[in-house]
């Protein structure tokens, strides 16, 4: 099968792609070399995304097309920022959970599925006019499949079922993660992957008379919860939606933007959508549709919020590197690239390796160790089954890049007496500490930073 869709310009993150990769990139190693903080952004940019694609956050791949393809890192990154915008939005009583099917006939989007084999058929008949060909051609697309271009349309559909769970009761909210295809038109002046699209959802039912202090509530709640987990808060801002490019249905909108080196990109938008969209999915059940306001007998108004995670990973990615001066063993003055992120968000919490003694004793401490802490639900990275010998320094650095929050060093000390050296990422202090103390120093430092 074969995704048919529009021609359309080259979007804004295509035309950086290939301003930054028109020639091979070399390797990021020899490019912080001669990195200079004053030179373009661009410079940054593709620093940023080499070092993305070396230390497995995104694949190779992903330099050449324009789907989401990511690395073991980055899979794990982009589930925690889902999994954390899923509790901060069902933190409230009354959202649930949905799944609804990508394919949907009530698509009004022009995204369809057909099969390439059919096309070409039609394609190769040369008896046929171009007239004929055009015709058989749309008898193809209104029988194919449509594609969702965004979670709200499932929601809408389910809203019956939900009202009838909440025993007619406002406000509620039914809440998704789901894989969502977009049209050209809606990726021309957008960065991130173009076609496939991860979104994540809430669509909140309300009554008529507060839809608007549920739209200024959850506006602010959105870019606080993006602000959150963020190394510099203020890359990330809110606008109102001007009414050119207000959606159908709509009286008002609200996007969270990030600041990124080319421009500012949307994060989240949020719809103040009133009745209309949720008639028209219903139409001929508007009795079925009410739901007590007090005394009354409503038809509810529909806040549609919805985040595409994988710009917003994007986002957290940039926003998060840092090159930082530093001074190796021999005085001199070099550049160290750091992912800082979130220690929430971080895919890796904690690398432990070990140090010079006895390797049988010393490995056995590190899985016993390494054990504890993925059942204590401490994200590990086995460094000590990595046959490359690093020095210290290069150890750290590599760790640096892929965002470890702490290093944990098992050493002769630790056979001798249960110390451990532990550096941290963010202030690069090395501290020893005792084998039985790490595992709740671990979980105080994540959880604090969490409540933050």
């Amino acid at each position: 099968q074969e995704i048919i869709k529009k021609k359309s310009n080259q979007s804004l993150k295509g035309r950086l792609k290939k301003m930054l990769l028109g020639e091979k990139l070399p390797r990021y190693q020899r490019n912080i070399a001669r990195y200079n903080t004053s030179d373009d952004s661009c410079d940054k940019t593709s620093l940023l995304m080499q070092l993305c694609a070396d230390r497995y956050y995104i694949s190779p791949e992903a330099f050449h097309t324009r789907t989401c393809t990511y690395g073991p890192l980055g899979t794990e990154l982009k589930k925690n920022i889902i999994e954390q915008w899923t509790s901060a939005v069902r933190s409230r009583a009354y959202v649930f959970g949905i799944t609804t099917s990508v394919q949907s006939r009530m698509c009004e989007e022009s995204v369809r599925i057909v099969n390439v084999g059919d096309l070409q058929e039609i394609l190769h008949q040369e008896s046929l006019s171009k007239k004929e060909a055009s015709q058989k051609i749309q008898t193809l697309m209104k029988a194919s499949v449509s594609v969702r271009t965004s979670l709200l349309q499932g929601a809408l559909q389910q809203y019956i079922q939900a009202l009838e769970l909440v025993n007619r009761t406002l406000p509620f909210g039914l809440a998704e993660t789901g894989l969502c295809h977009h049209s050209d038109s809606q990726l021309r002046h957008s960065s991130g992957c173009s076609f496939e699209v991860t979104e994540s959802s809430l669509v909140w039912f309300c009554s008529p008379r507060t839809s608007s202090q549920w739209m200024d509530y959850w506006a602010h709640q959105r870019l606080q919860w993006w602000r959150k987990f963020a190394l510099g808060p203020s890359d990330f801002d809110m606008c109102n939606v001007v009414d050119e490019e207000l959606k159908e249905g709509a009286s008002h909108g609200v996007k969270v933007l990030y600041k990124f080196p080319w421009g500012l990109e949307t994060l989240e938008t949020l719809w103040s959508l009133g009745d209309t969209l949720l008639l028209k999915t219903h139409q001929g059940t508007c009795t079925k549709l009410q739901c007590r306001d007090g005394r009354k007998s409503v038809v509810p108004h529909v806040i549609s919020v919805s985040a595409n995670m994988d710009r917003g990973m994007l986002a957290y990615l940039f926003n998060s590197f840092q090159l930082m001066k530093k001074t190796d063993n021999k005085q001199k003055l070099n550049q160290r690239m750091v992912l800082k992120l979130h220690p929430t968000l971080t895919p890796v919490k904690v690398a432990l390796d070990m140090g010079r003694g006895s390797s049988s004793e010393l490995r056995q401490v590190c899985e016993g160790l390494f054990q504890e802490f993925l059942e204590a639900g401490i994200s590990t990275w086995p460094g000590y089954l990595d046959t490359m010998s690093l020095s210290l320094e290069n150890l750290h650095t590599k760790y640096d890049e892929m965002g470890v929050l702490f290093t944990v060093m098992v050493s002769e000390s630790t056979l001798k007496g249960g110390l451990l050296l532990v550096r941290n990422r963010d202030t690069t202090i090395r501290e020893t500490m005792h084998i039985s103390e790490i595992k709740f120093f671990l979980l105080k430092y994540i959880s604090a930073s969490e409540n933050f």
